[in-house]
């Protein structure tokens, strides 16, 4: 099984929500983790919110450091737009996925966000399926 960490500066809204789409449509496949540079501490109620439309319990994850995650090498280290470079986290593959920060938008802003990073999170396990995933995160 592959191991991705999604990362964002708060760890509140786009890192979490990537961890949890793993957690519906890969398993067996990935297993993924989520931090932030500059953690926040709280998961954002709009994030909570919008994944509970989708039957799935946000508010269950913590806002993480990068010290807080195993001291591994992932297999992909994802970022989600916010500049974080993350160059001591070790990964064989890294990805900026250039996703706007929902945290300041209304719900409505917020669901295309999550719908956003769906769609990118169901493209990564296809490609891991697939076994093309190294194309993808290499360019």
């Amino acid at each position: 099984m592959k191991t991705v960490l999604f990362v964002c500066v708060e760890n509140s809204c786009r890192s979490q929500i990537a961890e949890a789409f793993v957690k519906i449509y890969g398993l067996g496949i990935l297993t993924a983790y989520s931090s932030g540079s500059k953690p926040s501490g709280v998961v954002n109620p709009k994030a909570i919110a919008s994944m509970a439309e989708l039957e799935y319990n946000l508010s269950a994850h913590s806002s993480k450091s990068l010290d807080e995650i195993p001291q591994i090498e992932y297999d992909y280290c994802i970022t989600m737009g916010c500049g974080d470079e993350c160059p001591f986290v070790r990964a064989t593959h890294r990805k900026d996925w250039n996703i706007r920060d929902p945290k300041n938008m209304s719900l409505d802003e917020f669901r295309i966000i999550r719908d956003e990073i769906k769609q990118n999170v169901l493209e990564l396990i296809e490609l891991i399926k697939n076994k093309k995933s190294e194309v993808l995160l290499h360019s």
